[in-house]
């Protein structure tokens, strides 16, 4: 059997298609060409000039076929595009979950239709298993054993056509593990260091792509406390998100952090850690994997962030296609269009992304 593997010229991608080689399959390597001003200096950013060229050096090595394909328009309109639009409107994207939604898969699933393929994988942390419980198949998504690397968080947009074709080798292994094979195998992407930024930001500098991408949504307006009391002036929404501590500019004794945007005034709205805090929200864009969508009140563990805990909370139904979430607690700032993913142990039940949220009342600490 045939499976073509996302090979970014990382490390986990690397050893995902030497495992999967040694298991019998027939491996083809695909790698993705993204964005025209890709980083080329640094080497740690995924799918940049240099680490297409190290996928291509591993599959050179492991004896296996590679291919890459263009799939800049399609990035650009799905990923770039809503990401700076998003932080333009005062919201935070997770372009990952959007490159899983509306990239990787696709473009995998639409070479496995091309060499007839029968399976498609990645090197994701995380695992699929066939549910056997219940009258209708289905195919869980569930969390990776290593629990500091688990990436079922960034997975939750996956769909059962996918689910039920995506092999994840690495699912069942820790990091650590991963870099020993790479080494024994003395792979070039054996001590590549984590990618931590954003693939097409280079040195992370995500504000000032979005200005490169649209100066003139960038508009001062002010900053003001939970009280309404103007203390300071922005430099445009876009630079700010909720939670954020670092880059306000104002003199204070005690700490403030982002607790609120209102894009419609243009305000940033700042106060204590406490004051960041959220309890409940609203989500759009839902995606059940292991159930159909309830009908009543739903206990469930939620995260909303990829390195976040999931906390205890209740997910309640609403008229339409949406849902509300309440945690048990208040958790650290939620901001809208952060995904908020729901957890059964360590099955992924469903997430969807959080709605805007009033600039700041204090009920969403609960």
């Amino acid at each position: 059997m045939e499976v073509i593997v996302a090979m970014s010229g990382g490390v986990d991608s690397s050893v995902a298609a030497y495992l999967l080689k040694q298991q019998g399959y027939r491996v083809t390597g695909l790698s993705f060409e993204l964005w025209d001003r890709r980083d080329i200096e640094n080497p740690n950013t995924c799918c940049s000039v240099i680490t297409i060229g190290l996928a291509k050096s591993v599959a050179r090595k492991l004896g296996i076929e590679h291919y890459t394909v263009d799939v800049r328009d399609a990035f650009y309109r799905h990923v770039i595009e809503d990401f700076c639009t998003s932080y333009i409107k005062g919201v935070t994207p997770n372009p990952c979950i959007l490159c899983n939604k509306y990239i990787k898969f696709d473009f995998l699933l639409r070479k496995a239709a091309e060499t007839g393929a029968e399976y498609i994988a990645t090197g994701h942390y995380a695992r699929t298993q066939p549910d056997s419980d219940g009258k209708k198949r289905r195919f869980l998504l569930k969390k990776g054993l290593d629990e500091r690397k688990d990436q079922s968080y960034v997975l939750y947009v996956m769909k059962q056509g996918e689910l039920s074709r995506t092999l994840l080798p690495l699912g069942e292994m820790k990091k650590q593990e991963t870099r020993g094979i790479a080494r024994q195998l003395g792979l070039s992407t054996a001590l590549r260091a984590e990618s931590q930024e954003i693939c097409f930001v280079g040195g992370d500098n995500y504000a000032q792509f979005i200005k490169n991408f649209s100066p003139e949504a960038l508009r001062p307006g002010p900053i003001v406390d939970t009280s309404g009391k103007v203390i300071g002036e922005h430099r445009g929404i876009a630079f700010y998100t909720v939670g954020q501590r670092k880059g306000l500019g104002i003199a204070s004794l005690q700490p403030y952090y982002v607790a609120g945007i209102d894009r419609k005034s243009n305000t940033v709205i700042v106060g204590s850690r406490e004051d960041a805090m959220g309890k409940k929200f609203r989500l759009k864009e839902l995606n059940w994997i292991s159930m159909s969508p309830p009908a009543e009140p739903l206990r469930a563990h939620v995260r909303i962030r990829s390195t976040m805990r999931e906390m205890p909370a209740t997910i309640s139904p609403e008229n339409g296609p949406s849902v509300t979430v309440e945690y048990d607690e208040p958790q650290w700032a939620p901001a809208p269009g952060q995904s908020a993913v729901f957890y059964h142990g360590d099955v992924v039940i469903g997430g969807g992304i959080i709605e805007y949220i009033p600039p700041y009342d204090r009920s969403r600490r609960g």
